[in-house]
């Protein structure tokens, strides 16, 4: 395959078609290799494709706090020290009281929820 900018849906499957040929190797090629490069370029440029094409919002700060709730097995009472009384846990769970600043630290560092998320960025 020859290495070109993806600009259609077709350009975009035959290079995940090629991506997917090179990850079944039974070894990546080795990233100084000819090969190598041109398999980092081929993965630059899908990247870029589905940037723009597909991009991924960025979670909800309430919903992200509930996943990970739901993937911890947390409850409200596990979340006082990082949000503070229970019934400000459940006003911040029901969307009714915002996270503040020292919420989003406290929970960022506790939970490991990116701040970004939690801002809202």
């Amino acid at each position: 395959m020859e290495l070109k900018p993806i600009r259609t849906e077709a350009d975009y499957r035959s290079a995940l078609a090629e991506a997917s040929r090179l990850f079944d190797l039974p070894e990546e090629p080795a990233p100084d290799s000819q090969e190598g490069a041109f398999f980092d370029a081929l993965l630059t440029l899908i990247e870029g494709y589905e940037r723009k094409h597909y991009p991924i919002d960025a979670p909800d700060p309430i919903e992200a706090i509930k996943f990970t709730m739901d993937q911890r097995d947390l409850t409200v009472a596990d979340l006082v020290p990082y949000i503070g009384a229970r019934n400000r846990v459940y006003e911040v769970l029901a969307g009714k009281r915002p996270l503040t600043l020292a919420m989003i630290r406290r929970l960022s560092a506790g939970l490991g929820i990116p701040a970004g998320v939690l801002v809202g960025a």
